[in-house]
């Protein structure tokens, strides 16, 4: 097989390939080439489907531009050396990958399939050219995806021919639904450029206006491809990340330091509890954390609804996180402009980046809240939730958002650690699944809030944290009702490693 490997690289393309990769400016400068070459125009579009676009990518224009093929096809061979794809020969999609295909397997001496679109009805009539050895796989190439069928149909004719595909890598992900309906299948995404990325590049260069990014997310939102079923289930949970343990994911090479530390933290305590402490008086928080600390992995707080904050008082609730091990998790759900979040972060009567070890975001506003975010908390060692669903009623965090939140936590894997979510959202061990409304008897209030008890959480929907709020605040003993919620938390992970090991 072969294991892509640097010094395979054509010399020629190594050290652009290594630029790119260490630079977020290049990424930027391919999307305003491919802009400039009109591969992306911005209008109303009408797609194969039928049905109306105001974006298009027609990137078969980029055949006549030589060094941008040549910068494209680097890009796609880097993107599956960064994935660790193992593979022993590539097939380009019919027919504007097949260009990309080529250049990419003449580059890095690497065998190449052709898959034809109809059999010929003379000759040999067959589908696939060139020489296949039956059980080896096939890295397949695309240009975009959308619903992933091209992707899909590609690998059913090589499948027919006793190939194995376990992945695909594309330029343009329009992050419609295709990764999903593809993990589905077995086939691996791999993306060099995200829809929200490129939406994100071209409004910070003037490109197009905020109406017109918006118009394209909101599009992308409404015409999902891939809508699981109860038959299918939700590709996240489909992935519980099963059989690993906490100890076992903190060890991981590409695990974030506070996810690291929060895994071997619940290990030791032997506690996925996190408290959710909605108080209004700071000397009651204090006591709660006191109080339940040594049940805890964490304490979820909301300080500006204190009605009496200090400064002293996340002070003391330093010490109380250091006396009695959890950490701090401001439920600020940071939801601006990536300048103003900076400052609400760092700055004002709150102060938050100074004591809290995690915050947690909104994805509505773009890759720039992480980014705002990310300036003043990553070089504290701090880290990020991004809000990927909701437990309230109601909700509009579902579906292609969630999918897009997915997407932007791992382009910011080095700030972004994790999820609020309802059920595991990644397949990805790194990241952490925290789901709040958790309550031991399954239910709801009248103002929309939706429970589930821990042994659903955990063990049904594959999330790593529980987060409990009134379960524990509303009742007569604190201490004892958090108590039962590590056991119950516990109890369901133990559970759910033993059923997957």
């Amino acid at each position: 097989m072969l294991i892509i490997k640097e010094e395979e690289i054509h010399s020629s393309f190594r050290l652009e390939c290594l630029k790119m990769e260490h630079s977020n400016v290049s990424f930027d400068s391919l999307i305003l080439k491919l802009h400039d070459v009109e591969a992306v125009k911005f209008g109303t579009f009408k797609l194969k489907s039928g049905i109306t676009s105001p974006i298009y990518f027609d990137l078969r224009v980029i055949v006549s531009y030589p060094s941008l093929m040549n910068e494209v096809s680097s890009l796609l061979f880097l993107r599956a050396k960064e994935a660790g794809v193992i593979f022993n020969s590539v097939c380009g999609v019919p027919y504007t990958a097949l260009p990309l295909a080529t250049i990419i397997c003449s580059q890095n001496n690497l065998p190449m399939l052709i898959r034809r679109k109809e059999a010929k009805d003379y000759g040999t009539g067959r589908m696939v050219e060139g020489t296949i050895h039956p059980g080896e796989t096939c890295l397949i190439v695309e240009d975009v995806v959308t619903s992933g069928s091209s992707v899909f149909e590609t690998a059913k004719v090589l499948e027919k021919e006793g190939l194995k595909v376990t992945d695909a890598i594309v330029l343009m992900d329009r992050e419609q639904g295709g990764r999903a309906k593809l993990a589905k299948d077995g086939i691996t995404l791999h993306s060099v450029i995200s829809i929200s990325k490129l939406l994100d590049v071209l409004l910070e260069n003037g490109r197009i206006d905020e109406d017109v990014a918006q118009g394209v997310r909101t599009f992308i939102q409404e015409n999902n491809t891939y809508k699981p079923t109860k038959e299918n289930g939700s590709p996240a949970a489909k992935k519980p990340c099963k059989g690993l343990s906490y100890e076992a994911r903190a060890q991981l090479p590409h695990v974030h330091p506070m996810a690291c530390q929060l895994l071997k933290l619940m290990a030791e305590k032997q506690s996925n509890l996190c408290a959710s402490a909605d108080v209004t008086d700071a000397k009651e928080l204090l006591e709660v954390a006191d109080a339940l600390g040594p049940h805890i992995c964490m304490l979820k707080t909301h300080v500006d609804i204190l009605h009496n904050f200090t400064p002293d008082v996340t002070s003391q609730l330093s010490k109380l996180a250091a006396k009695h091990s959890f950490l701090i998790f401001e439920d600020r759900k940071f939801a601006d402009i990536g300048n103003t979040v900076k400052h609400q972060y760092e700055g004002g009567l709150y102060q938050i980046a100074s004591w809290s070890n995690i915050i947690n975001a909104h994805a509505v506003p773009g890759s720039g809240v992480v980014k705002g975010l990310e300036a003043v908390g990553k070089p504290l060692g701090r880290g990020c939730l991004l809000i990927a669903e909701m437990s309230s009623q109601g909700s509009l965090a579902t579906g292609a958002y969630t999918q897009a939140v997915v997407k932007m936590a791992e382009d910011h894997a080095d700030f972004v650690f994790g999820f609020i979510c309802g059920s595991r959202i990644s397949s990805k061990p790194e990241f952490i699944n925290m789901t709040p409304g958790v309550h031991m008897q399954s239910a709801g209030d009248s103002l929309g809030q939706q429970y589930n008890s821990p042994e659903d959480v955990i063990l049904k929907k594959g999330s790593d944290v529980i987060i409990v709020g009134r379960g524990i605040l509303a009742a007569p003993d604190r201490v004892k009702a958090a108590d039962a919620y590590r056991k119950a938390g516990w109890e369901a992970y133990m559970r759910r490693l033993s059923l997957t090991n």
